[in-house]
Protein backbone atom coordinates (compact mmCIF):
# COMPACT_ATOMS: atom_id res chain seq x y z
CA UNK A 1 0.00 0.00 0.00
CA UNK A 2 1.50 3.52 -0.88
CA UNK A 3 0.89 6.48 1.62
CA UNK A 4 1.27 9.90 -0.03
CA UNK A 5 3.80 11.77 2.42
CA UNK A 6 2.21 14.85 3.54
CA UNK A 7 3.67 18.47 3.93
CA UNK A 8 1.64 19.91 6.50
CA UNK A 9 1.78 18.91 10.07
CA UNK A 10 -1.77 17.33 11.79
CA UNK A 11 -1.97 17.80 15.15
CA UNK A 12 -1.82 14.47 17.09
CA UNK A 13 -5.66 14.96 17.61
CA UNK A 14 -6.12 13.91 14.20
CA UNK A 15 -4.15 10.73 13.86
CA UNK A 16 -3.74 8.09 15.87
CA UNK A 17 -0.07 6.58 17.30
CA UNK A 18 -0.74 3.74 15.14
CA UNK A 19 -1.86 6.08 12.17
CA UNK A 20 1.51 7.97 12.42
CA UNK A 21 3.35 4.61 13.08
CA UNK A 22 2.43 3.11 9.84
CA UNK A 23 3.69 6.18 8.04
CA UNK A 24 6.91 5.93 9.70
CA UNK A 25 6.72 2.16 8.51
CA UNK A 26 6.30 3.43 4.74
CA UNK A 27 8.98 5.37 4.93
CA UNK A 28 11.63 3.26 6.03
CA UNK A 29 10.18 0.51 3.31
CA UNK A 30 10.47 3.30 0.77
CA UNK A 31 13.59 4.19 1.30
CA UNK A 32 15.27 0.91 1.85
CA UNK A 33 16.53 1.43 5.01
CA UNK A 34 18.41 4.82 4.06
CA UNK A 35 16.95 7.85 4.63
CA UNK A 36 17.44 10.50 2.24
CA UNK A 37 18.40 14.15 3.84
CA UNK A 38 15.00 14.89 3.15
CA UNK A 39 13.51 11.69 4.46
CA UNK A 40 15.29 12.33 8.13
CA UNK A 41 13.80 15.83 8.22
CA UNK A 42 10.61 13.91 7.10
CA UNK A 43 11.16 11.10 9.79
CA UNK A 44 11.55 13.49 13.08
CA UNK A 45 8.77 15.27 12.23
CA UNK A 46 6.95 11.88 12.20
CA UNK A 47 8.53 10.73 15.20
CA UNK A 48 7.34 13.99 17.16
CA UNK A 49 3.90 13.59 15.72
CA UNK A 50 3.86 10.06 16.93
CA UNK A 51 5.06 11.07 20.40
CA UNK A 52 2.60 13.60 21.23
CA UNK A 53 0.08 11.27 19.55
CA UNK A 54 0.91 8.36 21.75
CA UNK A 55 -0.85 7.40 25.16
CA UNK A 56 1.13 8.71 27.83
CA UNK A 57 1.15 6.03 30.87
CA UNK A 58 1.59 6.62 34.42
CA UNK A 59 5.13 6.33 36.39
CA UNK A 60 5.28 2.96 38.42
CA UNK A 61 5.03 3.82 41.53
Amino acid sequence: MLHSMSTTVESSSQRTADEVNEEIRALWRRSGGTLSVEQREEYQRLVLEWASAAPQSAPAA
